[in-house]
């Protein structure tokens, strides 16, 4: 009987049915076809298919057995990979495939099998095997071991090694290292601990340890920060008869200089050197680029290149890339160049890292003009740009606000095959954000989607934060819903920035929905966050729910800032409550909270707003008296007070002190009097007091303070003049308007012009208290 001539029927018991089946596929050359066995596809049971397995006949024929499994892995209704059923043919197949070395088809099949095994059940057949079942052979604990750091399961590996240390069987060495290759590359606690674990174990077991298993160590200790552990590693690795090589000394300098404790990288050259060990092109390689991503370090670069030079080891366009990218990120662009010229007197040529690092830096540190010399260089010499060049030419132009060149350019990328990436829409939004274009923004957001292409957390926080400055809340929400559908990842920024916009809109209800909404994603607000909601909530007359929230803010472990306290504080004398206000400053200077010049104004001007002059100059005096600093807003605030109460020899003797401190007067001063002016009141001290500050005169020196200039432009001359004209006229208020006028519009008029009219209020004033 062949394989092209099945019986028909099939044989009525299950023994004839294999005999049949084995002897077809005894009888097979190549692999077993389906038409051969098809018709005797509805009686392949697990038991049917376990007898021709284990057939000795066909123990001779692994490659015949495989194909058979596999074939009835597919169409055989109760015989599937991962099942129960499936295990007793599945150990019997592998140790068939040991016997003949098929190591690699073992392999493949046990990944195959893990993959499908979400109970579980090959690991619970290894580590406690069925007596009905062939013993284990130390084969299959190496290939499991391998096949499961293959699946990424590491940790499983580790259990399996474990049972072979039990039963004392002697791993492979290449089955140690890639255990602990894959232990130490895996992101948990005790990586390390596990690896270390794996080294002695398998020691004790009669594993003769080689350099490799030494390094993928001294790696693992290099990615967890732990430099000493490394170098006491390398130091013992000769009790074992194992000398470090490059690639040991490569990898700890490599991380040393990632981390710029360069000062050790000179000890570990010495250290290689003293070990009858020389950098090669690697290691001189690995020093250019620590030394290049440590700022000011550069001429310890250079100085390596040379000394790589020196060495005979040529440097290479990465070498050369390396150094360029650092000299450009510390802006001396011109050096780079000169590198660049160099590298093309190496006959090296520049590829197309090497035109977009000297692109970039063109555009940072010089001009868009330079950036274009070097890209149509790079055209001349025939390197072509990629998607990294675009996308850096977008990157300025948007940053030069020229959206048309921009989107000109994204055009051009196209049309030279290239499919804008989420780099090139991200970048395109923020642009037009930028540039208040934000309906194109939108479109281009919408496009980007549309092509299933993610936004970036900072793209998505900057289209919010154009959408609330435009006042389009409703519109920021449902983009802030929609992303979150999507599953861009929204962070507390994105909630902060609603949060304050819901705020300046005057909705704190919706604020709280938002912010519990923030809370039930887990996304834990950071104090500026919790500083924005607790001084909207200040703001909003709500200091009691903001009181709430900074106890929540303790109990998430966080810790308040002064700008948290000063909020809260603010918040009470908003409300009129300064008695609140000082008792809740006072709790916190408890706390250990030190109160600033803000914390000063603040309950300076509380104390102020309410009439508590005394108080108010009390605080003052302790303040100055304890050595704090105070500014101009400290003395303006009590200048405007006794100003409102007459007092007005207090008020200029403080104006006095200003300008013995250098703190001023300033506008706010003056508008203090100009108050008291204009609202009536103790005419000759006012007078008095306002000359004193015009023969100051150098008080208006400040045009950016005061809103007053000698030299202006002729759109300003023509409003001083006016005012001048309503003067000489008499006519006071007229005149007053439109000064207030022109300091709304923030225009300016000429100093002269402002003394006149203060000069001319005083008069009006003093002449009205003449008539009465």
């Amino acid at each position: 009987m062949t394989s092209s001539s099945p019986p028909n029927p099939p044989p009525a018991t299950p023994s004839s049915l294999t005999e049949t089946l084995t002897l077809i596929l005894s009888n097979t050359t190549n692999n077993p076809t389906t038409s051969s066995i098809s018709q005797f596809i509805p009686y392949l049971t697990p038991t049917i298919i376990y007898s021709i397995i284990q057939s000795k006949t066909l123990k001779s024929h692994p490659q015949i057995l495989l194909h058979f499994f596999n074939f009835s892995l597919i169409h055989a209704p109760s015989f599937s990979i991962g099942s129960p059923t499936t295990l007793p043919s599945f150990f019997t197949l592998l140790q068939t495939l040991f016997a003949h070395n098929k190591y690699s088809d073992a392999k493949t099949l046990l990944v195959n099998f893990i993959a499908a095994d979400t109970r579980h059940l090959l690991l619970r057949r290894i580590l406690h095997p069925a007596r009905d079942m062939p013993r284990h052979s130390k084969a299959l604990y190496d290939t499991a071991i391998g096949a499961y750091v293959q699946t990424g399961n590491p940790s499983f590996a580790m259990i399996v090694f474990r049972r072979m240390k039990r039963l004392r069987i002697c791993p492979k060495l290449i089955t140690c290292n890639t255990l602990i290759n894959s232990l130490v590359k895996h992101s948990s606690s005790h990586s390390l601990l596990y690896s270390r674990q794996v080294v002695n174990d398998a020691i004790k077991l009669g594993v003769v340890p080689n350099v490799n298993m030494f390094n993928i160590i001294v790696n693992g200790y290099c990615l967890e920060n732990k430099f000493s552990e490394a170098r006491g590693l390398i130091h013992k690795m000769r009790d074992f008869d194992c000398v470090p090589d490059n690639v040991t000394y490569n990898t700890l300098l490599n991380a040393l200089c990632k981390k710029g404790r360069l000062g050790e990288v000179r000890e570990v050259l010495l250290e290689m050197k003293g070990y009858g060990l020389f950098p090669n092109r690697n290691t001189y390689n690995t020093l250019i680029h620590g030394y290049c991503m440590r700022k000011g370090c550069l001429n310890e670069a250079t100085r390596v290149l040379e000394l790589m030079t020196e060495s005979n080891y040529l440097p290479d366009v990465w070498t050369y890339n390396t150094l360029i990218s650092g000299l450009c990120d510390e802006g001396d662009v011109d050096e780079a160049v000169r590198v660049f010229g160099k590298m093309e007197k190496l006959k090296l040529l520049p590829d197309v890292v090497t035109y977009n690092t000297l692109i970039d830096g063109c555009f940072k540190w010089k001009d868009g003009s330079e950036a274009v010399k070097i890209l149509d260089l790079m055209s001349e010499r025939g390197v072509d740009r990629n998607e990294v060049t675009y996308n850096i030419l977008v990157k300025w132009y948007c940053k030069e606000g020229d959206m048309d060149k921009a989107s000109q350019t994204v055009e051009h990328m196209e049309g030279s095959g290239f499919v804008p990436d989420s780099v090139t829409y991200n970048t395109l939004i923020n642009g037009y954000c930028k540039a208040g274009d934000l309906r194109e923004a939108l479109k281009i957001m919408r496009d980007m989607i549309g092509r299933g292409l993610k936004m970036d957390t900072f793209t998505v926080n900057t289209v919010l934060h154009t959408l609330c400055v435009e006042k389009k809340l409703d519109e920021a929400y449902r983009l802030l819903q929609d992303c979150k559908n999507r599953g861009y990842i929204i962070d507390e920024v994105s909630y902060g920035t609603l949060i304050v916009a819901y705020f300046k809109n005057g909705n704190a209800d919706d604020v709280l929905k938002l912010w519990d909404e923030m809370k039930e994603r887990e996304i834990v607000p950071s104090i500026v966050t919790y500083n924005s909601i607790i001084g909207g909530l200040c703001k909003s007359g709500k200091t009691d729910q903001a009181i709430m929230k900074l106890n929540e803010l303790l109990e998430n472990g966080l810790s308040p800032d002064e700008t948290t306290y000063n909020t809260v504080i603010l918040g009470y004398c908003w409300e009129g409550d300064v008695e609140k206000a000082f008792q809740f400053h006072n709790d916190m200077v408890k706390n250990d909270f030190k109160p600033d010049i803000y914390t000063c104004n603040i309950l300076l001007h509380g104390l102020c707003s309410k009439g508590l002059v005394e108080k108010a100059f009390t605080l003052f005096n302790t303040w100055v008296s304890n050595g704090k600093n105070v500014d101009a807003v400290t003395y303006n605030t009590l200048v405007s007070c006794l100003c409102k109460v007459g007092r007005f020899e207090d008020a200029m003797g403080l104006v006095t002190e200003m300008k013995k401190k250098n703190l001023g007067p300033d506008k706010y001063t003056y508008n203090a009097v100009l108050g008291v002016l204009t609202d009536g009141g103790k005419h000759q001290e006012a007078e008095d007091l306002m000359s004193k500050m015009i023969e100051w005169g150098d008080v208006f020196d400040d045009a950016n303070v005061l809103g007053v200039k000698e030299e202006i432009d002729a759109s300003s001359g023509a409003y001083s003049e006016n005012i001048d004209k309503l003067c000489s006229e008499g006519k006071y208020r007229d005149a007053m308007r439109v000064f207030v006028e022109v300091s709304e519009m923030g225009m300016a008029v000429k100093k002269s012009t402002c003394i006149n009219l203060m000069c001319a209020l005083v008069k009006r004033e003093i002449s009205r208290s003449n008539v009465v």
